[in-house]
């Protein structure tokens, strides 16, 4: 129906006999209503001509709510179109992000793989070491007591040593006396 009345509409736009100041800055429904209301104001019963205004407002007023149905069509598919191309920027990106993590995360896993052997390591050593502490400690004591027995030892054979000479000392002694003993009873 719309398509039937195109092109009656474009021959029969003749223009308004009281066209507004502003026809862009008013909405299509103030302006027909100014217009039906100027052309109405007269005060004779409508004619032919009044009848083709009413119709050239009519047609100028389909005429630009076509216009702005067409404006939001456009508004709409570059929107649509806008969000479209979003849409692929956004499915590329995390494609990108997805290859990223690919890339990194052999590397994190051997990471990974490193530092809960570090880790384990750690614990290892930890304990080895309290042993090694330990084993240290008591090394030092039986190295003190070794030292302190050795000490005692050196001390007992110099103490020996001194016995043994005093013995030598006094059995000679007693040998020389006996040996003039005896050269007495001689």
């Amino acid at each position: 129906m719309d398509t039937i009345e195109q092109p009656l509409q474009k021959q029969e736009q003749p223009t308004p006999p009281n066209p507004p100041p502003h026809p862009q800055a008013q909405p299509p429904r103030t302006q027909l209503s100014q217009h039906l209301s100027s052309s109405l104001s007269f005060s004779t019963p409508l004619s032919l001509d009044d009848d083709d205004v009413s119709r050239s407002a009519l047609t100028a007023y389909r005429a630009k709510e076509e216009e702005i149905e067409k404006r939001r069509m456009d508004v709409k598919e570059r929107i649509m179109s806008q969000l479209t191309r979003v849409e692929e920027e956004s499915k590329r990106l995390a494609l990108i992000r997805e290859e990223l993590e690919t890339l990194s995360d052999p590397v994190g896993k051997e990471v990974t793989a490193v530092r809960k052997k570090i880790d384990a390591i750690s614990k290892d050593l930890k304990f080895l070491g309290q042993i090694c502490q330990k084993k240290e400690r008591e090394y030092k004591e039986a190295l003190d007591a070794f030292n302190e027995k050795n000490k005692e030892k050196a001390g007992l054979a110099n103490r020996l040593t001194e016995l043994t000479a005093e013995s030598e000392k006094l059995r000679m002694k007693k040998l020389e006396e006996l040996s003039k003993s005896m050269e007495s009873l001689q």
